[in-house]
C-alpha cells in the first residue's frame, strides 16, 4: 500500500501542536489561544483520516476542504501567538513551515480530485 504523505504529515503536525499547546500552558501561562490552536491543529489530521474512508468523491473533497480550512485557521492562531510574543520567531517559523507544507498538499489534493470528477 502506498504511503499517505498528507495523513502522516498531518498526524505529525498534530503531535507538534499538542506539545506546543502544553508549552504555551506550562511555560507561557497562555490558556485561551493555545486551546484554539490545539482544536484546529489536531482537527486537520482527523479530517484527513475521515477523508480516507469517504463514501463518495464529493464527500472526500468536502472532508479535505474542511481539513484545508482547519490548517488555515491554525496558521491564524500561530501568527497571532507570534505577534503577541507567546512564540519567538524561530518557534513560529518552524511550526508555520510545516503548516504551509500541509496546506499546499491539501490544496493540490482537492484540485486533483475536482479535476478527476470533472473528467469522469
Amino acid at each position: 500500500m502506498r504511503e499517505n504523505v498528507v495523513k502522516n504529515k498531518s498526524f505529525d503536525f498534530a503531535i507538534r501542536v499538542v506539545k506546543l499547546s502544553q508549552f504555551l500552558c506550562d511555560q507561557q501561562k497562555e490558556f485561551v489561544l493555545s486551546k484554539q490552536l490545539l482544536r484546529s491543529g489536531t482537527s486537520v489530521g482527523a479530517m484527513v483520516k475521515e477523508a480516507e474512508h469517504a463514501e463518495t468523491k464529493k464527500d472526500f473533497i468536502h472532508k479535505m476542504a474542511i481539513a484545508q480550512k482547519e490548517i488555515n485557521e491554525t496558521m491564524y492562531w500561530l501568527e497571532l501567538l507570534f505577534q503577541t510574543e507567546y512564540l519567538n520567531k524561530e518557534q513560529f517559523e518552524s511550526v508555520n513551515t510545516d503548516a504551509l507544507e500541509i496546506i499546499k498538499i491539501i490544496t493540490s489534493i482537492i484540485k486533483t480530485a475536482k479535476a478527476n470528477i470533472n473528467h469522469s
